[in-house]
């Protein structure tokens, strides 16, 4: 099963995820065969983390808390909260098989919340800066929540829309990075 987690960060917090990075890295290492992306989100000054990405596969929900909340960062509190949601692979692919790589252009996650539960979108749409796309599904996996996807674009603007606007009660989008030792 795949699921998205996004871990938002608190005001504050980026003293506290430095000296645990090293922790956080090594956490995420007992994970690296299942995961699909990962990476951190950023302000707009694109230095001040926000956010943690990780799409990750997992056999069930019970193993999909235990990897959000016993997150280094997590435990010690340098997060505000959690966004833990089943998510469909519907490009079929890690964020490494990615054809554009890992550099060059702008990247985005981009978060469609509360949609039309009528419109649930049965393709991703023909865009070849898709990094990663799928639905935000409830825990068993059958009513659709919101569509989560990774975009590589010009700006934001662009980003955005990748979703169809009138789906969603709300659009978020915030730069993002491959993630990973470096």
């Amino acid at each position: 099963m795949e699921f998205f987690c996004y871990h938002r960060d608190r005001a504050d917090s980026v003293a506290l995820r430095e000296r645990l990075l090293e922790r956080h890295w090594s956490y995420m290492d007992g994970f690296a065969r299942q995961l699909i992306a990962r990476g951190p989100t950023y302000a707009p000054d694109g230095e001040t983390p926000t956010g943690s990405v990780h799409i990750v596969d997992l056999p069930d929900s019970a193993a999909a808390r235990a990897f959000a909340f016993d997150e280094p960062n997590y435990q010690a509190g340098a997060y505000r909260d959690v966004l833990l949601r089943r998510w469909r692979n519907m490009l079929g692919r890690t964020m490494w098989d990615f054809p554009g790589g890992s550099s060059g252009g702008n990247r985005y996650l981009v978060l469609g919340l509360g949609p039309d539960p009528s419109a649930d979108p049965a393709e991703p749409p023909k865009h070849e800066d898709l990094v990663a796309y799928g639905p935000l599904l409830s825990d068993d996996g059958t009513a659709w929540l919101g569509t989560a996807a990774l975009v590589r674009a010009s700006d934001a603007a662009t980003a955005r829309a990748v979703l169809t606007a009138d789906l969603y009660a709300e659009v978020e989008v915030h730069d993002w990075e491959f993630g990973g030792r470096r």
